[in-house]
Formats: structure tokens, sequence, C-alpha cells
């Protein structure tokens, strides 16, 4: 399989942290869809990330489809919880962190590759990402084990966790460890297992 995307992408990240957990290699090409795009066009229209070629040549995008994918084709324990609620409860807050790592995505590029922001686009994008942060913060200081969704990490937990380092590291102007406590510390926590460490790299913005 092959992976493209950087991985100061929430989006390409918790698709390679996922495949790694479930023991699933892949070769990974981290090639912008700025730079880098004319490299990957032949693959599909779109030149998104993360973009993910499977053996027999199958190309899928977006992350959520993706992750479906390999819920159905990995074996071993799934990344969600087993039980009905606490799958629903554990995909809900995973909904909520991937939106606000929409809403952040679209932030930064309205902020970065405009001369001139609309300034509507911008304070409700703020604000957004700004109240989905703070329900995650809510979220990270109600949990009653180490984990968010289940007695192991899934899903959740990871996709909580690129979010907010997406987030932390982009727009540091707006976004601060001490208002998001929990949120940071969990983030924290995260980043320093290795599974996190080997899929990670400095946030590069767009050129």
């Amino acid at each position: 399989m092959l992976l493209i995307g950087q991985y100061d992408s929430p989006f390409v990240r918790r698709v390679a942290i996922a495949l790694a957990l479930r023991g699933l290699a892949f070769e990974h090409r981290p090639w912008s869809t700025f730079r880098d795009a004319d490299r990957f066009r032949h693959l599909g229209p779109l030149t998104k990330v993360p973009t993910l070629q499977l053996d027999d040549g199958t190309v899928l995008v977006d992350s959520h489809l993706i992750l479906d994918w390999l819920e159905r084709e990995a074996g071993g324990r799934s990344l969600w919880p087993a039980a009905n609620a606490a799958r629903r409860r554990a995909m809900a807050l995973a909904g909520l962190a991937t939106g606000t790592a929409d809403v952040t995505v679209s932030l930064f590029y309205e902020r970065a590759l405009h001369p001139e922001p609309s300034p509507v686009l911008v304070a409700r994008r703020s604000r957004q990402m700004l109240d989905g942060l703070a329900a995650l913060d809510t979220a990270a200081a109600g949990a009653t084990g180490d984990w968010l969704g289940d007695e192991t990490m899934g899903h959740v937990d990871i996709a909580v966790a690129v979010a907010w380092r997406f987030a932390l590291e982009g727009l540091p102007d707006l976004v601060r460890a001490e208002a998001f406590p929990a949120l940071a510390a969990f983030g924290a926590r995260l980043e320093r297992l290795p599974v996190f460490a080997a899929h990670a790299q400095p946030f590069v913005a767009p050129a």
C-alpha cells in the first residue's frame, strides 16, 4: 500500500497511526498537495490527502472512508468499541474531533492564502474551532480511564489527539494549551507513544 500526504495533516496522520496499530505495512510519500500535486495527480483528479493506493491498485481518498476500509479488511481487534452504546459515543466524539480539524484547516487556509481574508469566515471558523476544542477538552476532562472510547486506544483517541496538535501548531496565535488543559494533557500523553512519534512531523505551512 502507498499512503500519500504529510504527517502534519491530521487526516493523513490518523490514517497512518490506525494502519500501524492494525499491523498493516505501507509505504509513505510525504507529498504536499501544493508543491507535489503533479507527482500523484495520476492517482485521481482531486490530488487530495490522504490518498491510499491499495495493493490491487484501488485508490481511496477521505480518511473516514479509508478507515472504514481498514475496519473491514484488517484482522484483529477493531479500533472502535465493541458495545453499541460505547461505539456510538466514540463515533460522536471522533466526528467532533474531525469536524474541528476540518474547520481549523479551513481557517488556516483562509488566513494564509488570501491577501484579504474574509472577516465573516474567519470569525465563524474561529468560533467553530474554539467551541470544538472546548467540547473536546470537556470530554478529556470527563474521561474515567486512560482512553476516551474503550479500555484501549482507538479511533476516537487518535482523532482527538491529531486534531489538537494541528490546531496548536497551525494556529498558535489563537490556540493556547492553557485554555484547554485536559485536552492538552491528553494530547501530550499520546504524542509520547511510539506509534504517534513514528508518524509525526513538524508543521509545514504550504508554499
